[in-house]
C-alpha cells in the first residue's frame, strides 16, 4: 500500500497534522513520529518540508480503502500518545473519518478500543470551547 515515497510522506504528513493540532508535541508524540518515520524509511530531509509548512498543510487522502482505515487507526494512536484527547486532535480525526466515509460512532469505537477499553456505544467526545 505504501509503495512510494510520495504515499509514505502523505501518510506521515497526516500523522504530523494530528500531533501538532494542540500546539504541543509531547515526548511520547515525538517518539511515535520518530518510530513511524523510521518504519517508513523516511529521511530527515524528506520530512523537514512537512514541519516547515505545517500552517498550510491539510490531509492527503489515500485512494485505497484499507489504507484509509489503517491510517485512521494511526491518527487515533497519535491522538492518544500523550494520554489526553485534545479537542483539536479529536476534531482532525473526526474530519479524516468523515472524509473517508466513517461516522462519528466508528471513530469513537476506534478511540475506545485503541485506548484499551471496550467498544463505546455512548461516547462523549471533547468539544472545543
Amino acid at each position: 500500500m505504501l509503495n512510494t515515497t510520495q504515499k509514505k510522506l502523505a501518510f506521515f504528513q497526516n500523522v504530523v497534522l494530528v500531533a501538532a493540532a494542540d500546539g504541543e508535541l509531547s515526548a511520547a508524540e515525538s517518539e511515535f513520529l520518530l518510530q513511524l518515520g523510521n518504519k517508513l524509511g523516511l529521511q530527515p530531509e524528506e520530512v523537514m518540508p512537512i514541519a516547515d509548512n505545517l500552517g498550510v498543510l491539510s490531509f492527503v487522502m489515500p485512494a485505497e480503502g484499507l489504507q484509509r482505515t489503517l491510517e485512521l487507526q494511526t491518527l487515533v494512536q497519535m491522538m492518544l500518545q500523550d494520554g489526553e484527547i485534545d479537542a483539536r486532535e479529536y476534531g482532525l480525526c473526526q474530519e479524516y473519518a468523515h472524509r473517508i466515509g466513517y461516522g462519528k460512532g466508528i471513530l469513537d469505537d476506534m478511540v475506545s478500543q485503541l485506548a484499551g477499553g471496550p467498544p463505546n456505544p455512548y461516547p462523549n467526545p471533547p468539544t472545543v470551547s
